[in-house]
């Protein structure tokens, strides 16, 4: 099996999950067969796990979670707006591609850790004080992100242009957070 991963002996290691061409899912931990929706628990518990195809040994780890998504979606369980998903489509082919999974992936990390601050501010009955914090946080990773762009910029033209950009850009995530933090506000009154 080529691309395939050992998990470690010590069991440290991913749980490796075959894909069989009846498109039945094995673990080969708990030498059973499983489904989408249990996959989709092991992820949420936080549970590694990789996927190969058992005849090539292909890795189809990426498919089969992108499988998960779009079960999760058909439940109506619609986290993804239909403009970000129409805008991933147009960066298939584009010079940009390759930024793109670095950058979801340092979006997704940090609003995972914003995810739990918020769940503790609710915790403590103060939302306010931690969104505020949130918000500062948000602002500062965004302008790091903003920069991160810079190099692309050629003159003093297109720099005060991209500058521009960035503080309408900016203005406009800050109305956006004003409006959750005013949405927030009324649901801890309720």
């Amino acid at each position: 099996m080529t691309g395939q991963k050992k998990a470690d002996k010590s069991g440290d290691g991913p749980i490796i999950i075959k894909k069989y061409a009846n498109r039945r899912l094995y673990n080969t931990a708990k030498s059973s067969y499983v489904t989408l929706e249990d996959l989709s628990e092991m992820v949420r518990a936080g549970k590694d796990f990789a996927v190969f195809d058992a005849k090539s040994g292909d890795d189809i780890t990426r498919s089969v979670l992108t499988q998960i998504i779009v079960e999760e979606e058909g439940k109506d369980q619609n986290m993804l707006p239909t403009n970000f998903l129409r805008e991933i489509i147009k960066l298939y082919g584009d010079p940009l591609q390759g930024m793109v999974p670095g950058y979801l992936d340092a979006t997704m990390q940090n609003f995972a850790k914003n995810q739990e601050q918020l769940r503790q501010a609710f915790a403590t009955g103060n939302p306010m004080q931690g969104f505020e914090a949130l918000t500062r946080q948000n602002m500062e990773w965004f302008e790091g992100a903003m920069r991160m762009f810079s190099p692309f910029g050629g003159g003093a033209s297109d720099k005060r242009s991209a500058e521009e950009d960035a503080a309408n850009d900016l203005e406009a995530l800050q109305q956006q957070l004003k409006d959750v933090q005013e949405q927030l506000e009324k649901l801890s009154k309720k």
